[in-house]
């Protein structure tokens, strides 16, 4: 090869990785803008993702290309001012003060689950939207006591009629303040990984819906006949008030469909005496007269469910 050429090949080189870069961008950039504004779409965020990866290879061989000239960028002011500018917009994004989170609230992808919640002086508000066309949203309207200094711990959570945990919506920051769900949560865990054992266990050896732990086979049936009904838990507790935590909850059944439900109170948890096989067990009792303020947390608490099509 003659010397001649060896520069040719160079320049055509970095044309083709510049003209790469910049197509790449724009793919990135158009599927970003995609992905912010429309519903969740595994497919664009697939391509979105992988098209990354294709660009971050390609800013490598720009900067191999491109080496002599992007080193004087290393002695100017303008590499301090722009990683100054970087930092601020991490910490800023990854923060997300109340006008970040404003922005995001427009978005139309709220991830593969769709799930938000909310709290402030006002009440609280849940968001669970496993498909496009299977919505709910639980909007709690809170009473005298609430108070957001500290907030009150809550947990909420799904079970089939078996009274197994399926999922969990909304975890807690501290599940000692919820112990009912802190249980329920458990003994899932504990089924999980016996089943993955091969270990046969109550939950998940029945022929019924009952025994699987997929959530999508009681929320989203493929046939409303094949339905199995369910329930929605909410678990509360305000920090040092001196009482024990509150449960409500509601039953679903898609195939007999409500747009509004109200949870009601269940009652309070309390640990019984373990059972002869040593498992640890938890029951729901009456409210008395000690409990005050707990009672005032929630004025009411509404699921609506928009089932689409």
């Amino acid at each position: 090869m003659s010397n001649r050429s060896k520069p040719q090949l160079g320049t055509l080189r970095r044309r083709i990785v510049s003209l790469l870069t910049a197509l790449t961008f724009l793919v990135l950039s158009v599927t970003g803008i995609l992905a912010f504004v429309l519903p969740f779409d595994i497919d664009m965020i697939g391509l979105h993702a992988l098209m990354g990866f294709v660009f971050v290879g390609l800013i490598g061989l720009h900067v191999f290309n491109n080496s002599r000239p992007l080193k004087s960028y290393l002695h100017s002011k303008a590499l301090w001012v722009t990683l100054a500018v970087t930092a601020f917009l991490t910490a800023l994004f990854w923060w997300q003060p109340a006008p970040v989170r404003t922005v995001l609230s427009w978005s139309g992808n709220l991830g593969p689950t769709m799930e938000r919640f909310e709290m402030d002086e006002d009440g609280m508000l849940f968001d669970y939207a496993p498909s496009p066309d299977y919505r709910m949203r639980l909007n709690v309207i809170t009473g005298a006591s609430y108070d957001t200094s500290p907030p009150p711990q809550v947990a909420i959570w799904l079970e089939n009629q078996g009274g197994y945990h399926i999922k969990t919506l909304l975890a807690p920051v501290s599940s000692v303040e919820t112990p009912y769900y802190a249980f329920k949560h458990a003994g899932w865990e504990k089924a999980k990984r016996e089943a993955e054992k091969g270990v046969e266990i109550d939950a998940v050896s029945q022929p019924t819906p009952n025994g699987s732990f997929d959530p999508a086979d009681y929320i989203l049936p493929g046939d409303s006949k094949d339905s199995t009904p369910y329930a929605l838990f909410l678990e509360i507790n305000q920090p040092g008030d001196k009482q024990a935590s509150l449960v409500y909850s509601l039953e679903i059944d898609n195939s007999l469909p409500r747009s509004f439900q109200l949870l009601d109170l269940r009652g309070f948890p309390k640990r019984e005496e373990d059972g002869a096989d040593g498992k640890e067990k938890w029951g729901l009792y009456y409210v008395d007269e000690s409990f005050t303020t707990a009672l005032e947390l929630i004025d009411s608490a509404l699921l609506t469910i928009d089932r689409g099509k």
